[in-house]
């Protein structure tokens, strides 16, 4: 079933917050977790699958972390959407087998929740990841990439 869960949201929210402040370097998981508040153990599993999937590229070595693979403006949340929850674009099943197993149910609303679901997809398609760090500059968020630039004559 679509849902936004916790896992998603935080998936999101990370992806975001390493093009906001990687400023080219790898950022560290516990350093998102700690600007973010979002527990560590819901990302390590996510980040490995976010590197798999091509969005996501890990750094390894005492200064590793992750870096985007891809320039955050061809990454859209739908991307991370599918890699998360494992929802291939032609996703079959949206709806527990449990519910709407009458003849209104299969015939009706679980064709309706499908296109729900597609059409989430594409609204989701058409935010990418240089669409959110806009808007974390926009709402005054502070990044990690302004503090460490030096001024030096």
């Amino acid at each position: 079933m679509l849902k936004f869960s916790k896992k998603l949201l935080y998936a999101i929210e990370a992806v975001t917050d390493i093009a906001y402040n990687s400023g080219g370097e790898p950022v560290q998981i516990r350093e998102v977790t700690t600007r973010q508040g979002v527990p560590q153990r819901y990302l390590e599993q996510v980040m490995q699958r976010l590197v798999k999937a091509g969005i996501l590229k890990g750094v390894r070595g005492p200064r590793g972390g992750y870096l985007l693979a891809r320039d955050p403006n061809r990454i859209s949340v739908g991307d991370i959407a599918r890699v998360v929850m494992e929802v291939q674009e032609t996703a079959a099943t949206i709806i527990p087998e449990d519910m709407a197993n009458g003849p209104i149910g299969q015939k009706v609303i679980r064709p309706l929740w499908t296109e729900f679901q597609a059409q989430i997809l594409v609204m989701m398609d058409d935010v990418t990841v240089a669409d959110l760090t806009t808007r974390s500059f926009r709402a005054g968020i502070p990044s990690e990439v302004h503090s460490r630039i030096t001024y030096s004559i």
